[in-house]
């Protein structure tokens, strides 16, 4: 008998250690080992803008500057170039020949602020950090939001240019509504930063989808959708067909797939194909949709993913400047 207990009270021993050590292992493998060799400073951009983008980022980081302002400043360049249609100034306009946008940033405290369905400022991202900054308030829309920039000295100018006027009155011979895949719908530049102090931010801004119906926002702006910077982990943003995004909460869950243990490109495959399980059970054609997602963790590690080919993203760190090409779903 007391052999028996002996060996239940051995076996219970060893079927509690071996469930501790499988607990160790598995939280072990689950989490982001840190060795100290860290990539930083490095920021990341969607599509071939960011590469210009990041060049003004990068000015910012390399003198230790801090990754908030280096993701103004780099998402600004496209913001203000009339030859983008897809992002600010020259951005195509909704069906109503009206350019609204959408910007978002958040910093490394997660203070956040964004703006949607803003007209007439060639900058939404500098009125997303005001009203971040500078309200009580995370989100300002429509009237209100160029109410409150223009209170902030911002100037309201013509966004719509000549160019963006011509395509948009020849779409009204047809009014047809069926973005083409990284093209109406390569939309978002989107932008996340590790500066020198080890602290990230993000920032994402758009002019949105080209001949939306008015009103229509995106994930662009809504943080946890087309952005999410969590300091302890890492930071995403996403690009493409913003109704999808918002659909499954795309950089929140790409965020969080990270702090699970999952590398940042592991995480943006994870959430691409969510993407694609949701699309197919509303049989729905994933070759109508893109959805690129690209994140970046704490040791400046990165990663990037999208639904079909044509997606690239841009990165640079203290080995230059790079211009990369997603790797995607759809073969």
């Amino acid at each position: 008998m007391a052999n028996r207990r002996n060996f239940i009270k051995t076996a219970a021993v060893g079927s509690i250690a071996l469930a501790l050590n499988s607990f160790k292992s598995q939280e072990e493998e689950n989490s982001i080992v840190f060795d100290g060799k860290v990539n930083k400073p490095i920021v990341l951009s969607t599509w071939n803008f960011g590469v210009k983008a990041n060049g003004a980022a990068w000015e910012v980081l390399k003198n230790n500057g801090r990754a908030l302002d280096a993701v103004e400043a780099g998402v600004k360049i496209p913001e203000g170039d009339p030859t983008e249609r897809s992002v600010g100034y020259g951005g195509r306009p909704d069906r109503d020949g009206r350019v609204t946008l959408d910007a978002c940033i958040m910093d490394e405290f997660s203070n956040i602020g964004s703006v949607a369905c803003l007209e007439y400022i060639k900058h939404p991202i500098s009125v997303a950090r005001a009203v971040m900054e500078k309200t009580p308030h995370v989100m300002l829309v429509g009237d209100g939001a160029l109410q409150f920039a223009l209170s902030q000295g911002f100037t309201k100018e013509n966004l719509l240019v000549e160019a963006s006027e011509k395509e948009w009155k020849e779409w009204l011979k047809t009014s047809q509504y069926k973005p083409i895949a990284n093209i109406e719908n390569h939309d978002t530049i989107g932008m996340i930063a590790l500066d020198s102090a080890g602290n990230l931010s993000g920032a994402c801004t758009t002019s949105g989808m080209a001949y939306k119906m008015h009103g229509r926002v995106g994930d662009s702006p809504i943080i946890g959708a087309g952005l999410y910077v969590d300091n302890e982990i890492g930071a995403a943003t996403a690009t493409g067909h913003g109704e999808e995004v918002i659909r499954i909460a795309g950089c929140h869950l790409v965020v969080e797939l990270m702090r699970q243990g999952k590398s940042p490109q592991k995480a943006c495959e994870e959430a691409v194909s969510r993407i694609v399980k949701l699309t197919k059970n509303r049989n729905k054609n994933l070759k109508d949709i893109q959805v690129g997602f690209i994140a970046l963790n704490k040791k400046g590690e990165y990663g990037a993913y999208c639904i079909q080919g044509g997606f690239n993203y841009a990165v640079n760190d203290a080995s230059g400047n790079k211009l990369v090409d997603a790797n995607y779903f759809l073969k």
